[in-house]
């Protein structure tokens, strides 16, 4: 894998102004993956990365969790969606930025400092990042 891949777990890579992307990798056979991993479906590194906040997406389904782990919201609504990336399809899982989301609604993604609080969970907060992103209903 190249250079260009070697990020800090996708979610917190930024672009050249410092902006944080939602980071997928492209693979030689067309295929898209979020987050990216280091073989594609097809065995093959990746080629290049796509921005996924330069998109909008669709609501596949959501739920809604009201026994959040420590630190989370609560409620905390959750929603998988679907990007259509130059007709490739891109699933995502994640929080919704709004109290109200329906199925087929479109969405994009918003860039959240603390998904968490990370004083509220057991491990240490410099031990890991607690940025993201989050789905907004686009009205």
């Amino acid at each position: 894998m190249t250079d260009e891949h070697d990020t800090n777990g996708g979610e917190d890579a930024d672009d050249t102004d410092g902006a944080p992307v939602m980071e997928a990798y492209r693979y030689p056979d067309g295929s898209i993956t979020y987050p990216g991993h280091p073989y594609g479906p097809g065995g093959q590194e990746p080629t290049e990365t796509v921005d996924l906040s330069e998109y909008t997406a669709e609501v596949v389904t959501w739920t809604t969790s009201t026994a959040t782990p420590p630190g989370v919201r609560e409620p905390n609504t959750i929603a998988i969606v679907e990007f259509d990336v130059e007709g490739e399809p891109v699933r995502a899982i994640g929080q919704v930025a709004s109290e109200t989301i329906d199925i087929g609604d479109d969405v994009r993604p918003v860039y959240c400092e603390e998904l968490r609080d990370p004083e509220a969970g057991i491990r240490e907060p410099a031990s890991q990042e607690w940025d993201g992103f989050r789905f907004e209903p686009i009205e």
